[in-house]
């Protein structure tokens, strides 16, 4: 296919980042419906529709949110319902989580998801007996292996491209990378995204459709939130030197990559990239 007619996956993970990425014990905070909302305004200046992995506890607390989203014509998946890695938790736990976060999108937008995406890419070789779960819970994909060797997560040997489970029928669309020198390299979101020359990323993705493949690319709302981890520092919360550096470094640049990245390349949710249809079909054209 050429590279200018591929559509690539524009993915959020919903969650607010003093609950998601500092402690669950800490409240979800308001500011969650702010960046939600200013994401919407830059996806909807560009006539991008993206998928918007929810996570169960944040739509619980503010059932605003799936409707804004949904309103918006995006498609809503399935994040978890408490954000625990699912590593950490037995069969019969991730069952219950998993149930729990589809109850809360169904009760909520009257559909329920086709995708899921696990807290923190973390299903790895622990956990294979995820995906028989989630097909279980009616799940027809799942975008939660980085394929690549990492302290928190990964696996760097599975497939680079959409595929099927070996134990289930689940469709799993990894995480990009680009393979140089034998390795795979994380390039296309989140602390990536931030981080790494704007060319580079740009050259990542043109490399990813060149090579015939869309690419996903992810974030979170919260990193369009400039301000964020300073004000909630100045607000008492014990933020460590290392995390607040890390956690709010080139936050300003995300809303100018976005921009750029929207001119340059073409986005779809990830349902549809896939072929999966509202009816539940499954037309999946897998490489």
């Amino acid at each position: 296919m050429p590279e200018d007619k591929i559509v690539n996956c524009m993915t959020i993970d919903l969650e607010d980042w003093l609950h998601g990425a500092v402690s669950t014990s800490y409240p979800i905070t308001t500011r969650v419906i702010h960046n939600v909302e200013r994401l919407l305004r830059l996806l909807e200046r560009y006539r991008v529709r993206a998928t918007f992995f929810a996570l169960g506890k944040v739509c619980e607390k503010f059932p605003i949110l799936l409707n804004m989203i949904t309103t918006a014509g995006h498609e809503i998946g399935s994040h978890g319902y408490a954000h625990e890695p699912v590593f950490m938790l037995t069969p019969e736990a991730f069952r219950d989580d998993i149930r729990r976060s589809i109850d809360v999108i169904v009760s909520q937008t009257g559909t329920a998801p086709k995708g899921y995406r696990a807290p923190g890419f973390s299903i790895d070789q622990r956990c294979l007996w995820a995906g028989p779960i989630l097909t279980e819970c009616g799940l027809a994909y799942s975008s939660s292996i980085f394929p690549i060797r990492g302290k928190r997560y990964g696996m760097p040997d599975a497939p680079r491209w959409p595929h099927r489970w070996k134990e289930c029928d689940l469709v799993e669309f990894p995480l990009t990378t680009v393979r140089i020198l034998g390795k795979n390299l994380p390039m296309c979101g989140g602390g990536y995204f931030r981080l790494l020359p704007w060319p580079i990323l740009s050259w990542a993705i043109g490399k990813v459709n060149r090579e015939g493949h869309p690419a996903v690319v992810y974030m979170h709302p919260y990193e369009m939130d400039v301000y964020e981890v300073n004000n909630l520092k100045r607000q008492g919360y014990p933020i460590s030197m290392k995390k607040r550096f890390m956690q709010s470094l080139f936050r300003s640049r995300i809303h100018g990559r976005l921009n750029r990245m929207f001119q340059l390349y073409r986005f779809g949710p990830m349902a549809e990239v896939l072929g999966i249809e509202r009816s539940q079909e499954r037309r999946l054209v897998l490489s």
